[in-house]
């Protein structure tokens, strides 16, 4: 008899350290928020391809259209827009940045073909939706931000929601993050007047990145950057866009020159 009630303690103390070791919910996929509901209309009208509106290419990526049902953006927009964070548009967040369209930041997502064991580098954290989308899908996200302020408060916001596969780093994107390359992908989330080559050298060989060129008040083309395994790089033209500038620091501008 005292075996046996060993044994079935035995069991209970597995079973527990079993359940301990699973992964809770987040409060970003609970099924009582009200939000989520917004988020299944929003990927269902303006971002898989079998809902968008003509003249607009959609996206096929399940894994990308998973994102971002499971990603809330009202928490990534001020407060007063947070009725409008699941609208067709992008939003001002201060600072004279903007949360990207939530097209725009499906699309980009889906063009750098990213997989779990990635590792993406991304230019211009902004409010840290677009690295938030990426780390659904991705083991290690890494993003830089020049606006202090900015990068301060996505640091909070991130950990608040507990996406502890971001690291985010307060500094001058155009040089890239020699410590953690190569990337697999790199995203570029405002526009540049030219592609930064530290960029394109800490680009894995068979890796992408996505980056919109072009002037505040020029046509502004989103390309692809493809690296083969060679070493060749290719662009390709995707579409036109609308970006905020990439912006720089002074410092490292007047030392290019």
């Amino acid at each position: 008899m005292m075996r046996t009630s060993i044994a079935v303690l035995a069991v209970f103390s597995t079973v527990g350290l079993l359940l301990a070791n699973i992964p809770q919910p987040s409060t970003k996929d609970s099924e009582s928020d009200p939000y989520r509901k917004q988020r299944e209309r929003m990927v269902a009208s303006q971002i898989d391809w079998r809902g968008v509106r003509a003249g607009r290419v959609g996206v096929r990526d399940e894994a990308v259209l998973d994102a971002m049902r499971r990603v809330p953006r009202h928490e990534f927009v001020p407060k007063k827009y947070k009725s409008s964070a699941y609208a067709d548009s992008p939003l001002p967040i201060g600072y004279d940045q903007t949360i990207s369209q939530p097209y725009i930041v499906g699309f980009m997502t889906e063009m750098l073909k990213v997989k779990k064991e990635h590792k993406v580098l991304e230019i211009g954290t902004g409010s840290g939706y677009q690295a938030a989308v990426l780390a659904e899908i991705v083991d290690n996200v890494y993003s830089i931000e020049i606006i202090e302020e900015l990068g301060e408060q996505v640091k909070e916001r991130l950990k608040r929601l507990n996406y502890r596969n971001i690291t985010v780093r307060i500094g001058d994107g155009y040089f890239g993050w020699e410590e953690h390359a190569p990337f697999d992908a790199i995203i570029v989330t405002a526009a540049a007047d030219h592609i930064p080559p530290p960029l394109v050298k800490q680009l894995k060989p068979g890796g992408r990145m996505g980056i919109p060129v072009g002037g505040r008040f020029q046509v502004q083309n989103l390309l692809i950057v493809e690296k083969a395994l060679d070493g060749t790089v290719t662009t390709k033209q995707k579409m036109p866009v609308r970006f905020v500038p990439l912006t720089r620091s002074r410092k490292n501008q007047k030392q290019e020159r």
